[in-house]
């Protein structure tokens, strides 16, 4: 049976995703589907960089605003949620644009890897999240996702402890391989070192002059300040400052270095997918040109 195509474009953050995505879906006939653990949460806007109203008017999107922020949003449901997605496009003749740097979230999606789906559990949610280390928790029953999440993404790692809580094993090896039904094309994009740190610098300034801190404010007047996911990546940083534990500078120079090094392991992650296709990137790269060049071909083969 002949698999539809699918084009993937991921990389770490501030690299250009968005950005060569629109491109590439205007020329194509294209639907977007977000692949990124936060933009699917209502009212997470700036701090996630998630695409504008603008933006989404241009080129449909899916994936986006799908979960309440005290939901569990898991991995099983993206997967389920992006399939549906896909297969929309497909029947409406658009080609289905992946984007996203969450890579367990694309590895589940186009890697065939497929997660058992775990109910929330919040009995045991409270207890993982009174823990004052959560993360020397997970690397003592589970090393392999410990070390693929920073010690504070508070909300997967009490996700992962709460799986094997529930299995008896760890979430790395809860994953089984099944085939994959798409052709997939691959994109990475790939900046300099430091012309990405430079572009992450300048992204989280971007940021606080959207509002940053007011929509953190809102979210902390609205849920609670204990609400996982405003402890995670620009959020928490944000958070400390409105505590009085920081200065607004100092809350700046943390999200940048923390971002930088989250940066560092999204790129080590898509070192590991075999078939990416890095695409060199630069202020003056025609990266859609190069894409939508090796796209077509992709689509014109069975």
């Amino acid at each position: 049976m002949e698999r539809p195509p699918l084009v993937v474009i991921a990389g770490p953050t501030a690299s250009g995703k968005t950005g060569l995505a629109l491109e590439l879906a205007e020329r194509l006939n294209g639907l977007i589907v977000a692949a990124d653990s936060r933009t699917v949460y209502r009212e997470f806007d700036i701090g996630t960089a998630k695409p504008t109203p603008e933006e989404r008017r241009r080129v449909p999107h899916a994936v986006l605003d799908v979960a309440d922020p005290t939901e569990t949003y898991t991995v099983a449901r993206f997967k389920a949620e992006a399939r549906e997605a896909i297969a929309r496009a497909h029947a409406a003749r658009q080609l289905p644009i992946v984007v996203g740097g969450t890579g367990f979230y694309l590895r589940a999606l186009t890697g065939g890897l497929s997660i058992p789906e775990v109910p929330p559990q919040p009995e045991l949610r409270r207890g993982f999240e009174a823990l004052a280390d959560p993360h020397s928790r997970l690397a003592e029953v589970d090393p392999v996702t410990a070390m693929r999440l920073h010690p504070n993404d508070r909300v997967r790692i009490i996700r992962a402890l709460e799986v094997h809580a529930v299995l008896g094993i760890p979430l790395s090896e809860a994953a089984t391989r099944e085939e994959v039904p798409y052709r997939v094309l691959y994109f990475v994009l790939d900046w300099p070192r430091d012309e990405l740190y430079a572009r992450i610098n300048q992204r989280v300034l971007a940021m606080i002059d959207a509002g940053l801190v007011r929509e953190v404010e809102t979210l902390a007047e609205s849920y609670g300040p204990e609400l996982p996911l405003l402890q995670t990546l620009g959020y928490g940083e944000v958070l400390d400052h409105l505590l009085g534990r920081t200065s607004l500078e100092e809350a700046i120079a943390l999200i940048q270095q923390h971002t930088r090094n989250f940066a560092k392991r999204q790129l080590t992650w898509f070192r590991s997918e075999p078939d990416a296709v890095w695409l060199a990137a630069s202020p003056h790269a025609r990266l859609a040109d190069e894409a939508a060049s090796r796209i077509e071909p992709f689509l014109a083969t069975r």
